[in-house]
Protein backbone atom coordinates (compact mmCIF):
# COMPACT_ATOMS: atom_id res chain seq x y z
CA UNK A 1 0.00 0.00 0.00
CA UNK A 2 1.11 3.78 -0.71
CA UNK A 3 0.53 5.96 1.76
CA UNK A 4 1.45 8.63 0.51
CA UNK A 5 -1.83 9.76 -0.35
CA UNK A 6 -3.15 9.44 3.01
CA UNK A 7 0.00 10.89 4.55
CA UNK A 8 -0.73 14.14 2.45
CA UNK A 9 -4.20 14.13 3.52
CA UNK A 10 -2.40 13.95 7.02
CA UNK A 11 -0.44 17.04 6.11
CA UNK A 12 -3.40 19.21 4.80
CA UNK A 13 -5.57 18.48 7.20
CA UNK A 14 -2.58 19.60 10.29
CA UNK A 15 -1.68 22.43 8.17
CA UNK A 16 -5.75 23.40 8.09
CA UNK A 17 -6.16 22.63 11.53
CA UNK A 18 -3.10 25.43 12.74
CA UNK A 19 -1.79 22.42 14.40
CA UNK A 20 1.96 21.84 14.89
CA UNK A 21 3.17 18.60 15.29
CA UNK A 22 6.48 16.48 14.07
CA UNK A 23 6.19 13.12 12.59
CA UNK A 24 8.66 10.41 14.47
CA UNK A 25 8.89 6.80 14.00
CA UNK A 26 9.26 4.92 11.15
CA UNK A 27 7.55 6.92 8.75
CA UNK A 28 9.90 9.87 9.64
CA UNK A 29 12.59 7.43 9.15
CA UNK A 30 10.96 6.13 5.96
CA UNK A 31 10.49 9.32 4.46
CA UNK A 32 14.56 9.77 5.08
CA UNK A 33 15.47 6.51 3.30
CA UNK A 34 14.82 4.04 5.73
CA UNK A 35 13.41 0.87 4.45
CA UNK A 36 11.34 0.64 6.98
CA UNK A 37 7.45 -0.11 6.98
CA UNK A 38 4.68 1.51 9.41
CA UNK A 39 1.08 1.29 9.26
CA UNK A 40 0.40 4.64 10.85
CA UNK A 41 1.80 7.87 11.70
CA UNK A 42 3.46 8.79 14.51
CA UNK A 43 3.40 12.56 16.34
CA UNK A 44 5.07 14.38 18.61
CA UNK A 45 2.55 17.61 20.06
CA UNK A 46 2.01 20.03 22.69
CA UNK A 47 -0.99 19.06 24.63
CA UNK A 48 -2.16 22.45 25.53
CA UNK A 49 -5.46 23.00 25.83
CA UNK A 50 -5.29 25.36 22.62
CA UNK A 51 -3.60 22.51 20.56
CA UNK A 52 -6.27 19.34 22.13
CA UNK A 53 -8.80 22.08 20.15
CA UNK A 54 -7.18 22.04 17.50
CA UNK A 55 -6.57 18.44 17.50
CA UNK A 56 -10.04 17.92 17.46
CA UNK A 57 -10.39 20.24 14.26
CA UNK A 58 -7.67 18.04 12.58
CA UNK A 59 -9.56 14.92 13.52
CA UNK A 60 -13.00 16.44 11.74
CA UNK A 61 -10.72 17.32 8.65
CA UNK A 62 -10.17 13.62 8.40
CA UNK A 63 -13.27 12.35 9.34
CA UNK A 64 -11.93 10.68 11.94
CA UNK A 65 -12.51 10.11 16.27
CA UNK A 66 -10.24 10.26 18.45
CA UNK A 67 -9.50 7.83 21.08
CA UNK A 68 -7.30 7.57 24.55
CA UNK A 69 -5.98 4.19 25.11
CA UNK A 70 -5.77 3.38 28.46
CA UNK A 71 -2.41 1.36 28.47
CA UNK A 72 -0.85 1.89 31.12
CA UNK A 73 -2.51 5.18 31.46
CA UNK A 74 -1.20 6.20 28.17
CA UNK A 75 -1.22 10.20 27.63
CA UNK A 76 -1.45 9.46 23.74
CA UNK A 77 -3.94 10.48 21.64
CA UNK A 78 -5.10 8.14 19.01
CA UNK A 79 -7.18 9.37 15.69
CA UNK A 80 -8.94 7.23 13.30
CA UNK A 81 -10.66 6.33 10.64
CA UNK A 82 -11.04 2.35 9.76
CA UNK A 83 -12.45 3.35 6.28
CA UNK A 84 -9.62 4.78 5.25
CA UNK A 85 -7.03 2.80 7.36
CA UNK A 86 -5.41 6.01 9.04
CA UNK A 87 -3.96 5.60 12.27
CA UNK A 88 -2.30 8.66 13.06
CA UNK A 89 -1.19 9.00 17.03
CA UNK A 90 -0.13 12.02 18.68
CA UNK A 91 2.13 12.07 22.26
CA UNK A 92 3.63 14.82 23.91
CA UNK A 93 6.16 13.00 25.06
CA UNK A 94 8.35 10.47 23.71
CA UNK A 95 11.31 8.22 24.71
CA UNK A 96 14.44 9.37 25.20
CA UNK A 97 13.44 13.13 23.85
CA UNK A 98 13.70 16.01 26.61
CA UNK A 99 11.22 17.86 25.28
CA UNK A 100 9.53 19.13 21.79
CA UNK A 101 11.34 22.09 21.56
CA UNK A 102 14.26 20.02 22.09
CA UNK A 103 12.98 17.74 19.19
CA UNK A 104 11.64 20.51 16.83
CA UNK A 105 15.20 22.19 17.14
CA UNK A 106 16.75 19.63 15.42
CA UNK A 107 14.18 18.39 13.14
CA UNK A 108 13.51 19.19 9.49
CA UNK A 109 10.71 20.67 7.35
CA UNK A 110 10.29 19.34 4.53
CA UNK A 111 7.22 19.96 1.58
CA UNK A 112 4.78 17.03 1.18
CA UNK A 113 2.04 17.32 -1.38
CA UNK A 114 2.59 21.37 -1.09
CA UNK A 115 1.85 21.37 2.39
CA UNK A 116 4.92 21.81 5.39
CA UNK A 117 5.79 18.73 7.23
CA UNK A 118 8.53 18.58 10.05
CA UNK A 119 10.13 15.81 10.69
CA UNK A 120 12.27 13.96 13.17
CA UNK A 121 15.85 13.65 12.79
CA UNK A 122 16.81 10.44 12.58
CA UNK A 123 18.89 10.70 15.55
CA UNK A 124 16.22 11.18 17.61
CA UNK A 125 13.83 8.90 16.04
CA UNK A 126 16.69 6.24 17.03
CA UNK A 127 17.52 6.97 20.84
CA UNK A 128 13.35 7.10 20.89
CA UNK A 129 13.47 3.63 19.51
CA UNK A 130 16.53 2.78 21.91
CA UNK A 131 14.94 4.19 24.85
CA UNK A 132 11.60 3.07 24.48
CA UNK A 133 13.37 -0.64 24.42
CA UNK A 134 10.23 -2.52 22.75
CA UNK A 135 11.10 -5.56 20.57
CA UNK A 136 9.39 -4.01 17.77
CA UNK A 137 12.14 -0.49 18.33
CA UNK A 138 14.84 -2.87 18.72
CA UNK A 139 14.12 -4.88 15.58
CA UNK A 140 14.72 -1.24 13.03
CA UNK A 141 17.60 -0.26 15.14
CA UNK A 142 20.57 -1.69 12.88
CA UNK A 143 18.32 -0.45 9.83
CA UNK A 144 17.91 2.91 11.11
CA UNK A 145 21.26 3.45 11.98
CA UNK A 146 22.92 2.10 9.02
CA UNK A 147 20.76 4.73 7.20
CA UNK A 148 21.80 7.32 9.24
CA UNK A 149 25.48 5.86 8.69
CA UNK A 150 24.88 6.53 4.67
CA UNK A 151 23.14 9.94 5.26
CA UNK A 152 25.82 10.84 7.45
CA UNK A 153 28.62 9.70 4.29
CA UNK A 154 26.26 11.54 1.66
CA UNK A 155 25.88 14.83 2.98
CA UNK A 156 28.72 17.37 2.21
CA UNK A 157 30.78 18.69 5.80
CA UNK A 158 30.47 22.19 6.74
Amino acid sequence: MNAEPLLNSVVAALGEAGLEAILIGNAAAAIQGAPVTTVDFDFMFRATPANLAKLKKFARLVDAVILRPYYPVSALYRVMNDDRGLQADFMPAIHGVKSFNSLRSRAEKISLGGRSLWIANLVDIIASKRAAGRARDQAVLEILEKTLREKEKSSPKS
